[in-house]
């Protein structure tokens, strides 16, 4: 059985033509130019962003977003096969495509004017313009409605205030989206989107140092000090905290995509390390512990391809829930987890080495099974979905 693409239930029979022509092209491009870079972008805590023209000239960008502005204008499963083979590259090179399409790409498309649109998707589509997301800050995550940037109008100006925290892309962007309160402080309803070119005055950003997950990732602190945008910068059709929240779920689905392409690099490569690593005489995958590791791996991936290309379905028919997303992104990546942790034990200490896709893969997907929604907080929307009963402010 060929294992390269693993698919065991013959998931290829659920794709069009289409779909499947945008994976094996993500794929080949995943094989040849990110997989031979990324464990020495990874030590050396670098993006590799001479790889961004190839990305916008296959169209990776905004990918699901209509082509009147210049996007691919694909299905949502398609997408979230982008998602998959980028993430079996590493995490980082999803999370760049990620916050560029669904997190800025698509909040200007959902709620900007027009003229918003007709400026900048074509540029983001093109790699021209690289964006970022700020929501998070120092002191809410999880929360994000407790956030404490503010904007407030001056004649004809927005003038904003406040700090972002752990946002992809935050030093290396041209522009940012960023979510500021318009009235008090404790008045979620006031949220507003504004689209913040990065050289504005006042505006700074800061690398994240220390980090020993998503090491070939950007990721930095955005400090605004009376940043004064024009009253044209807000994107007109967004309101309060569900704004951010719908962007949120746009990312979440690929990251449920992602953690599936991870988990099946890992398991690619712990087959392969498992018929050629001699052990007392023979390949250690003739061991029942290897075989039983390797059986649970490809049990689990399985069943996240199934679940992802049913979701796909019901987000292309536009039925898609919120805790739909919470599902698959929470048992999505916590597979990738616990593939990519059974892969670096089946290759022994080979396995911390970067040479190896496993032990960074297992470092990116504690960062993923954190960010965009912790797993516990994944875990509580669904025990709300199901009981009806809110368990956060209990």
């Amino acid at each position: 059985m060929a294992f390269h693409g693993v698919d065991f239930y013959d998931t290829d029979s659920l794709l069009n033509e289409e779909e499947r022509a945008v994976r094996d092209t993500v794929r080949r491009w995943v094989d040849e130019r990110v997989i031979p870079i990324i464990g020495d972008c990874y030590i050396e805590g670098r993006f590799p962003t001479e790889l961004v023209p190839e990305m916008a000239e296959l169209g990776l960008f905004g990918a699901n977003l209509p082509e009147k502005y210049e996007c691919a204008g694909l299905n949502n499963v398609a997408y979230g096969l982008i998602m998959q083979e980028l993430e079996r590259g590493d995490s980082g090179v999803r999370s760049f495509a990620s916050v560029q399409g669904a997190l800025v790409m698509y909040p200007i498309h959902e709620f900007g004017s027009e003229v918003q649109r007709q400026e900048w998707l074509p540029k983001m589509a093109s790699g021209e313009v690289i964006g970022c997301f700020g929501l998070t800050e120092p002191d809410f995550g999880s929360n994000p409605g407790g956030m404490i940037t503010t904007a407030r109008e001056d004649r004809d100006e927005w003038v904003i205030n406040g700090a972002k925290m752990w946002i992809t892309n935050g030093s290396s962007s041209q522009v940012s989206i960023i979510w500021a309160k318009t009235g008090e402080l404790d008045d979620i309803g006031s949220i507003r989107g504004f689209i913040v070119p990065n050289d504005t005055p006042g505006f700074t950003s800061k690398d994240q140092k220390g980090k020993i997950s998503l090491r070939a990732s950007d990721t930095s602190e955005l400090v605004l000090q009376d940043v004064r945008v024009p009253k044209d910068a807000i994107l007109p059709n967004a309101e309060g905290l569900k704004s951010p929240l719908m962007c949120l779920t746009q990312a979440r689905y690929g990251i449920a995509w992602g953690g599936i392409g991870a988990a099946m690099a890992c398991f690619e490569e712990a087959v392969s390390y498992s018929q050629n690593r001699v052990m007392f005489d023979r390949p250690i995958g003739g061991f029942q512990i290897q075989q039983a590791r390797l059986a649970e791996m490809l049990t689990e991936i399985t069943k996240g391809q199934l679940l992802n290309i049913q979701l796909g379905r019901l987000k292309d028919a536009g039925t898609m829930t919120p805790q739909q997303v919470s599902l698959a992104k929470r048992n999505n990546v916590n597979v990738g987890c616990e593939c990519a942790r059974e892969a670096r034990r089946l290759l022994g200490a080979n396995g911390i080495l970067a040479e190896y896709q496993a032990m960074r893969h297992l470092t990116n997907l504690e960062s993923v099974y954190t960010y965009e929604g912790t797993h516990d907080v994944h875990t509580l929307i669904l025990g709300q979905q199901i009981t009806g009963l809110n368990a956060f402010s209990g």
